[in-house]
């Protein structure tokens, strides 16, 4: 079941966008912030926690799940909605990310990347054709074109011969797509370079896809300055009607910057990650919950949120179950660290109709970066 997108509002003064779109008769409204679902599942939370915490699409991880349980295991349990019973939209990555931490630059090929298996060693070729048709089986709402993913280091020679090789991967994933309720979506490359990432622009544009991707800004510690240059590098060049999707960020104030710039939806593991290591976003910034100052605080997480961890949990009871290892220590800062980015998007998006998202940007900053935090 596709879904249309529709850009309610723009900006005034910058180029922030409201849109929404209808999914199973639930209105779903951008920007939004995607938590990642890498096998399945958003770590250690249920679905009727993401429902709580107000998800609306989350993603899956095609070169995770094709290795376990793999893709028609998924499909015979009716695709990865029923599989793990969430009605929400789903999108997945293609797989190209994980691969290509995996592979050598030799083992890149015009056929596609060959590398070895993470879990047991085993030589494996993903191409584009094959990671459509192991998107197609997953049955999501929104598959990715497969795209290589060089680094922001790589010189401007190897970049473009890399943006046309992605260019040529995605039409062919495009011509093998072949399931009907699945949009798919193209990725624009062209790392640090405007003339690169103006041609990739325009030419997956040319394509014709159902959205667009800005690739290549959380491959290897690129700098804050880089992710902002290529997002204005690439807008300009997309069409307004359709959903244009930053991957793999999540910082907050990356959030804000990117919807500034243009961007609707964005994804990370970032919040999920540091709730393992004990960490929690907070208005005022994060915060380390293993820190000995915290063992005898019998607050809130914050005052400021509304999320089921913060209803009922005091700092010196997570702390104490991070300490232990208990995994009740990472689910609750996994729900927090969630709901605070989903609520900083709908404050944005508020902001935006108000039409004064510089201001709500500057006070953003102001609160989270005011002073020193951990």
């Amino acid at each position: 079941m596709k879904f249309i997108f529709k850009l309610e509002q723009t900006d005034k003064l910058t180029k922030a966008r409201l849109g929404s779109f209808i999914y199973n008769d639930v209105l779903y409204e951008t920007p939004m912030f995607m938590p990642v679902g890498t096998q399945a599942t958003v770590k250690t939370l249920t679905k009727e926690e993401l429902k709580e915490i107000g998800s609306g699409i989350i993603l899956a991880n095609t070169y995770h799940l094709w290795l376990r349980p793999g893709e028609d295991i998924v499909s015979k349990a009716g695709g990865l909605h029923k599989f793990m019973n969430y009605d929400g939209p789903i999108l997945t990555d293609s797989g190209g990310f994980q691969v290509f931490s995996l592979a050598n630059p030799k083992d890149i090929t015009e056929e596609g990347v060959t590398f070895k298996s993470h879990l047991n060693g085993d030589k494996l070729l993903l191409t584009p054709e094959k990671s459509i048709a192991i998107q197609n089986k997953l049955d999501s709402d929104i598959a990715m074109s497969f795209d290589e993913c060089p680094p922001a280091s790589a010189t401007h020679e190897y970049m473009e011969q890399s943006i046309k090789r992605t260019l040529r991967w995605a039409k062919r994933g495009k011509d093998v797509h072949n399931n009907p309720n699945q949009m798919l979506f193209g990725i624009v490359q062209g790392g640090p370079y405007q003339d690169l990432r103006e041609y990739s622009a325009k030419e997956t544009v040319k394509l014709d896809f159902d959205g667009y991707s800005i690739g290549g800004v959380a491959n290897d510690g690129e700098s804050k300055e880089y992710m902002y240059q290529a997002i204005d590098y690439s807008i300009p060049h997309l069409p307004e009607n359709k959903i244009r999707y930053l991957m793999g960020v999540g910082e907050p104030i990356d959030l804000i910057e990117g919807v500034i710039r243009g961007i609707d939806i964005f994804d990370c593991v970032l919040p999920t990650r540091l709730a393992r290591h004990g960490h929690a976003f907070t208005k005022y910034g994060k915060i380390n919950l293993r820190n000995a100052k915290y063992k005898e605080d019998f607050s809130k997480l914050t005052n400021e949120c509304d999320c089921y961890a913060c209803k009922n949990y005091s700092k010196a009871y997570i702390r104490h179950l991070i300490v232990a290892n208990e995994t009740l220590g990472a689910r609750l800062l996994s729900i927090h660290n969630i709901r605070f980015l989903i609520k900083l998007m709908e404050d944005i998006r508020n902001s935006i109709k108000n039409n004064n998202i510089l201001e709500f940007k500057e006070e953003f900053i102001k609160n989270y970066y005011g002073e020193s935090h951990e």
